[in-house]
């Protein structure tokens, strides 16, 4: 009889997570290998596309809170890492980071982190302008920040030159932003209890 619960209690014992979370996390990691089916398109003179990737990490952040989000961007970033081509245009991690864009591929995980983390803080009844602030800091601010501090050390560009790459994303990862905000609140309003909420 002890048995039973030895193997029931063994998933969360062994990862932190329990089984719903763990289910939770690869769903996210694959929602964030999906937003790559469509591709990425190259602007500018830096080499850093536009994908709809990003959408997904805000998405992630937003919905499953610091760490379960974390923890599903991180696996998805270990998946490319190990050379799985599931970047956007077929790119896999060690690729990412020889390029441009390393930083930005780094910015994924405290992005969401700052997102998970504020998120929190304004549930349950996440308002959406609370909602919107808080993910354009994490899915804009943070990941540019990253994402310019790569481009100064994979690059030649000066710094201004560096920031200024980032003006050609505001307006899609803006439309990013409403998005996710608009889903993360109908799906906090459905599931209330998302984030820290007990799933053993």
């Amino acid at each position: 009889m002890s048995a039973v619960p030895e193997v029931e209690n063994s998933p969360k014992r062994a990862t932190g997570f329990a089984a719903r979370d763990l289910a939770q996390i690869a769903v996210f990691a694959a929602l964030i290998a999906a937003l790559g089916l469509p591709g990425a398109i190259t602007v500018g003179f830096s080499g850093v596309p536009i994908t709809l990737q990003t959408l997904g990490v805000i998405l992630t952040g937003a919905i499953l809170g610091a760490r379960k989000g974390t923890a599903a961007v991180a696996v998805f970033i270990a998946l490319t890492m190990i050379g799985l081509p599931l970047l956007s245009g077929g790119r896999t991690g060690l690729t990412a980071l020889a390029s441009p864009t390393a930083g930005y591929l780094i910015g994924w995980i405290p992005a969401t982190l700052v997102i998970g983390l504020l998120t929190a803080m304004i549930l349950p009844k996440y308002p959406l302008a609370f909602g919107l602030l808080i993910n354009a800091l994490g899915g804009i601010v943070v990941i540019y920040l990253f994402g310019t501090a790569g481009l100064l050390v994979r690059t030649d560009l000066g710094v201004w030159a560096a920031v200024s790459t980032n003006f050609a994303f505001v307006p899609g990862d803006l439309a990013k932003v409403v998005i996710a905000t608009v889903v993360a609140k109908g799906v906090h309003r459905a599931y209330p209890g998302l984030i820290g909420a007990k799933t053993s």
